[in-house]
């Protein structure tokens, strides 16, 4: 009997902490599809009837389509550079042989210690000082890179085989053309991962942004809600119709790349 309920009480938890996770989520779906007067009264999770036109409302109140084409933009610009210029440092410091290379990755990874709040307040001065305020250069320029993402790749690269590499230089392939045409296809679970991370990282940000954009043309969609809020602050079945628009992409990519993103996580690291 113990030995049968092992399973039973480790299925009991499991299911608890996905309610606890869930929970929260199913709240804000419904109540974006409330009347403003259904909001605080019961059922709290199922509405007696469904109003779509919330949805329709909430935009209509805020410029989100603005908001949205920022965020775009703003995570895109991250992404690609995250993956572009992660990979090339990465594969510098995983195969090229330069002096002080396993001192240089030490400070690298000794940059990760670092808390953000030190570092944007340099950045924020950089940034004014270039003229970049309100501009996408601002949201954009200063995340190209990511120290996380030098890692995760450097890690990966060592996992594939030298003599591969190798080969390819015997064929008369130059560095450049290894990295591009060989590293990169054979790296697609670790650039999944870091493209990932990269996505929920920038369409979620929220202090950087709101630092260094002043107007609705340039604000993103976590700066668009919280205006919203601090205008809207009692209509919560309005804020929460524009909050699950926000999320929506974050689960559509989840969805698309969560076998790359397990199976880059699970293989980063070892070493063949």
């Amino acid at each position: 009997m113990r030995v049968r309920a092992v399973p039973l009480i480790r299925h009991l938890l499991l299911a608890t902490g996905a309610l606890t996770i869930v929970a929260p989520l199913m709240w804000m779906v419904t109540t974006s599809l409330k009347p403003a007067n259904a909001v605080y009264q019961p059922p709290y999770l199922i509405p007696d009837t469904f109003r779509w036109s919330n949805y329709e409302q909430a935009w209509s109140a805020a410029p989100f389509a603005q908001y949205y084409l920022n965020t775009i933009i703003m995570t895109a610009g991250i992404v690609a550079g995250h993956v572009i210029f992660d990979a090339m440092a990465a594969y510098a410091f995983a195969r090229l042989r330069f002096p002080f290379r396993n001192t240089l990755f030490l400070i690298l990874l000794a940059t990760m210690l670092v808390p953000q709040f030190v570092t944007i307040i340099p950045a924020f001065a950089l940034v004014t000082a270039l003229g970049w305020l309100d501009t996408y250069a601002a949201l954009i320029v200063p995340r190209l890179v990511d120290v996380f993402g030098i890692v995760l790749l450097r890690q990966y690269f060592a996992t594939i085989p030298v003599q591969i590499e190798e080969a390819a230089r015997l064929d008369g392939a130059s560095r450049m053309r290894i990295f591009w045409q060989l590293m990169l296809p054979l790296s697609r679970p670790a650039l999944a991962t870091l493209a990932m991370f990269s996505f929920l990282f920038a369409w979620n940000d929220f202090l950087w942004p709101l630092l260094v954009t002043n107007s609705d043309e340039l604000r993103t969609i976590q700066i668009g809600l919280s205006a919203f809020q601090g205008r809207y602050g009692t209509r919560w079945n309005y804020l929460m119709a524009g909050t699950v628009t926000a999320t929506i992409p974050c689960l559509v990519m989840f969805v698309i790349f969560q076998r790359s993103l397990i199976r880059g996580i699970a293989l980063t690291g070892l070493k063949e």
